[in-house]
C-alpha cells in the first residue's frame, strides 16, 4: 500500500469487516475504513481512504439527524472505543451474532472490525470460549435474551453479563491465574477440539489454500483451490453445519458440555431445567454477595 505524506501506510485505517453473515454464512470479503478516534486533520493524511469517505460518506452524514454523526462524519457512527481498546492486544477475540438461529461463538482474528450486530467478548482464552459455547450458556441466553421476528437475540446485558460462570473461571480473571486448574484445562481442551473440527469442516485442506495478504498485519486469505472447490465451500457455513449437526459435531459438544458441567460440580447428563435452576441460584447468591 502507498506511503502517505506523514509516512504512514493506508493499512493503518483499512480493515476486514465482519458481521453476522460473515460469521454464520461465510466470509464475504468486505473491508471498511476506520479512522478510529483520529482527528479530521490526522485522518486527511490517509489520502485515498479519506477521499473516498469525503465523497461517499460525508454527503450522507450531512443529512443525519445526529449531531454526533454530522460533526464526526469521517468516523464510524458506532465506534465503541472501549471495545477496540479491550481487544487491541489480543491475537483473536470471541464473537457471536446478535441474532441467529443457533447460538454460535467463534474466534475473530485481530485486525478485523466487527460490525455492531456482532457481540464481542474480549478474551482469547479457550476456557471462556468453551463455557459460553456450552449448552448451559445457550439455554441461559435463550431464556434471558430477547428476539427479533423468529430469531433469538443475544442481548449482552441480560445474557452474558448475568451468566454465573464456574467459580474462579470468569472472563474477568486473567487466564494465567487458572492455567493450572484441571477444570479449566478440560474445558479448554474440549473447546479447542470443537473449534479445530469446525474449522477443518469449513475449510478442508484439500479444498483451500491460505494466502498472505499484500500488506502485513492482516489475517491470511482462505482461497478455494479450484472453481469446483469454490462451489463446495459455499455450502460449508456454520449455519449449515449446525442445521445438519452431524454425529461428530454432536459428540464434540457433548464432551465440551461434560467438561463444563464438571466445572460446576454437576452430572454430565443434568437436565436443562435443573441446570437453569442452579444457574439462577448462583446468580442470586452472587448478586446478594455483591460479586
Amino acid at each position: 500500500m502507498p506511503i502517505n505524506p506523514d509516512g504512514r501506510p493506508n493499512s493503518d485505517v483499512l480493515f476486514p469487516w465482519w458481521n453476522g453473515d460473515d460469521l454464520a454464512g461465510g466470509n464475504r470479503d468486505y473491508w471498511i475504513i476506520n479512522f478510529g478516534e483520529k482527528s479530521l486533520s490526522e485522518s486527511a493524511f490517509y489520502e485515498k481512504p479519506f477521499s473516498y469517505v469525503e465523497q461517499v460518506v460525508h454527503p450522507v452524514r450531512e443529512k443525519s439527524r445526529s449531531d454526533l454523526e454530522r460533526n464526526n462524519w469521517w468516523k464510524l457512527a458506532r465506534r465503541a472505543p472501549a471495545m477496540f481498546a479491550a481487544v487491541r492486544s489480543l491475537k483473536r477475540f470471541l464473537v457471536t451474532p446478535e441474532t441467529s438461529k443457533h447460538r454460535i461463538f467463534a474466534w475473530c482474528p485481530s485486525g478485523v472490525v466487527p460490525d455492531k450486530n456482532l457481540v464481542v467478548i474480549a478474551t482469547d482464552d479457550n476456557t471462556a470460549f468453551g463455557i459460553v459455547q456450552s449448552r448451559f450458556h445457550a439455554a441461559w441466553a435463550l431464556r434471558l435474551g430477547t428476539s427479533l421476528e423468529d430469531r433469538p437475540r443475544y442481548t449482552s446485558s441480560t445474557t452474558f453479563r448475568t451468566f454465573p460462570f464456574p467459580q474462579e473461571l470468569t472472563p474477568g480473571i486473567p487466564a494465567a491465574e487458572f492455567a493450572g486448574d484441571l477444570r479449566a484445562i478440560a474445558i479448554a481442551e474440549a473447546a479447542r477440539r470443537l473449534n479445530e473440527l469446525r474449522e477443518a469442516w469449513l475449510h478442508p485442506s484439500d479444498l483451500v489454500e491460505r494466502v498472505s495478504e499484500v500488506a502485513s498485519g492482516y489475517p491470511d486469505r482462505i482461497v478455494p483451490i479450484s472453481p469446483q472447490a469454490a462451489v463446495i465451500l459455499k455450502t460449508r457455513t456454520l449455519t449449515n453445519l449446525y442445521n445438519e449437526r452431524p454425529v461428530w459435531l454432536d459428540n464434540a459438544h457433548r464432551e465440551l458440555d461434560a467438561a463444563v458441567a464438571a466445572a460446576y460440580g454437576w452430572p454430565a447428563d443434568i437436565s436443562e431445567d435443573d441446570a437453569l435452576a442452579r444457574l439462577l441460584a448462583l446468580n442470586l447468591e452472587r448478586t446478594a454477595a455483591g460479586r
